[in-house]
């Protein structure tokens, strides 16, 4: 037995605390509910509308002008009402209680509609218990779902269910002397005689379909505010790994896991802040982040520009890679190019509390393989391989040699002798590497022309 209430319980929807969600979430649930209100406001007009036209085109059994015709009022205090709250809606400016107003009234005019057949065709009472248009209190009960909110469809339902009872009431005692009741099913549908089973069962079809509803949109907005949640934190994190690795794990099929990666050709850029230690030294832990966070923006944008993926920021250092994870058919020389308005860049402003920063740059072209590693419940994209340790290699042997920029042979062979002046300036044995490196430098000034 108390298996089979957990189970009840964990299929009713339980009350879901929104008070408790981060702000931004609030405001992205706000922003789809205002919008689903605009929704509602122009399929009400349309319902209205509907409703105007089918009028117009149904016989009449009366002329007009002698007769007053309660219908077109009807009709034209919903319209009235219709356009009203849409405008309020459009504008952002719908109050709360006029929500809940607004259900009341929607289905007090469309009862009300029903309620006119009788005087308008001249029929008794029990003539409007037979109209069809009682199918449209299902389409206004659904309409409530649009948002998301369960009361609204609970106070439509009940409002429609009452209002139906209601009819039905009056209709068996406006004459007492005649209330219409009968129990032959053929003399029900023969005649404007009444059956309160046909009538009762119309009102339990309300009431549960209202109940279905309300369950469903419950268990759904759930599942839409984690969506909401999830995708403004996913939103968050692609900022912590590269934007082609968050399409990836969007699409794949089967969830991520520590491993995952591909191996390709490459440009890895290497950067390093030239006296770094000394500059920390003299700034206060606040000025070392802003100043770091000021460089860091200046010296992304043109990576980024010429399709670099930034994979780490390590210290004062930044690994970034091109054509991997995304593809850069010309990465060699987009990194090149890079690195030289890096340099541009650098000579021409002043960071922090007017501190002058350079970097020095590494580039180096080959095979490497770019993953996620990490445990099962933390992981991080990064670059791997003998290639992306030489990159970092060549960015320390710039100090040696006195130059901001070195490049091997790989990637200067790559991006071009003719559009770039490489300058070769020597050849060094890297440690674990079997075959001594040639390495060039490229100064701003010796720019052919760009890739």
């Amino acid at each position: 037995m108390g298996a089979i209430i957990e189970r009840c319980r964990n299929w009713l929807p339980a009350r879901l605390d929104t008070t408790q969600l981060p702000p931004r979430v609030r405001d992205a649930i706000r922003r789809q509910q205002e919008s689903s209100e605009v929704l509602i406001g122009w399929i009400q007009l349309g319902v209205v509308i509907t409703f105007a036209v089918l009028y117009t085109l149904a016989p009449k059994t009366f002329t007009e002008e002698a007769e007053f015709a309660p219908v077109p009022w009807v009709l034209a205090a919903y319209f009235v009402f219709t356009v009203l709250r849409l405008i309020l809606a459009h504008y952002g400016r719908l109050p709360h209680w006029m929500l809940y107003l607004s259900v009341v009234v929607d289905m007090v005019l469309l009862l009300g509609l029903i309620w006119s057949f009788h005087l308008q065709y001249k029929q008794p009472a029990s003539f409007y218990l037979k109209a069809p248009t009682l199918l449209y209190v299902f389409i206004f009960i659904a309409l409530r779902a649009l948002r998301f909110q369960a009361r609204f469809v609970i106070i439509a339902g009940i409002v429609a269910a009452l209002g139906w009872l209601a009819l039905v009431g009056y209709v068996i005692s406006v004459d007492p002397q005649n209330t219409m009741i009968t129990r032959d099913y053929v003399e029900y549908l023969t005649s404007n005689s009444v059956l309160l089973g046909a009538e009762f069962d119309k009102v339990i079809s309300i009431l549960m379909v209202t109940a279905i509803i309300a369950i469903a949109l419950t268990r759904a907005r759930r599942l839409l505010i984690q969506s909401v949640v999830d995708s403004s934190t996913a939103q968050d994190l692609s900022r912590f790994v590269p934007s082609e690795v968050v399409r990836q794990v969007k699409s794949s099929e089967e969830r991520v896991k520590a491993g995952q990666g591909e191996v390709g050709q490459a440009t890895i850029l290497f950067t390093d802040i030239e006296g770094f230690t000394t500059i920390s030294e003299a700034l206060s832990p606040e000025q070392l982040i802003a100043t770091l966070n000021e460089y860091f923006s200046v010296v992304v944008e043109p990576i980024e520009r010429f399709g670099g993926v930034i994979n780490q920021f390590q210290g004062d250092a930044i690994l970034a890679t091109f054509n991997l994870p995304e593809k850069n058919p010309d990465h060699a020389a987009n990194a090149v190019q890079a690195a030289l308005e890096i340099q541009d860049v650098l000579k021409a402003r002043t960071f922090g509390e007017n501190i002058t920063l350079n970097c020095r740059v590494g580039i180096n072209t080959g095979m490497c393989v770019g993953g996620l590693v990490g445990t099962v419940d933390r992981l991080g994209y990064t670059v791997h391989g003998d290639n992306v340790n030489l990159a970092a290699r060549l960015e320390q042997l710039s100090k040696e040699y006195g130059t901001r920029i070195i490049v091997s042979e790989a990637t200067a062979e790559l991006a071009g002798w003719e559009r770039f002046a490489f300058e070769r300036i020597g050849e060094v044995q890297v440690r674990g590497r079997k075959t001594a490196t040639v390495i060039y430098t490229v100064s701003p000034l010796q720019l052919k022309s760009a890739p």
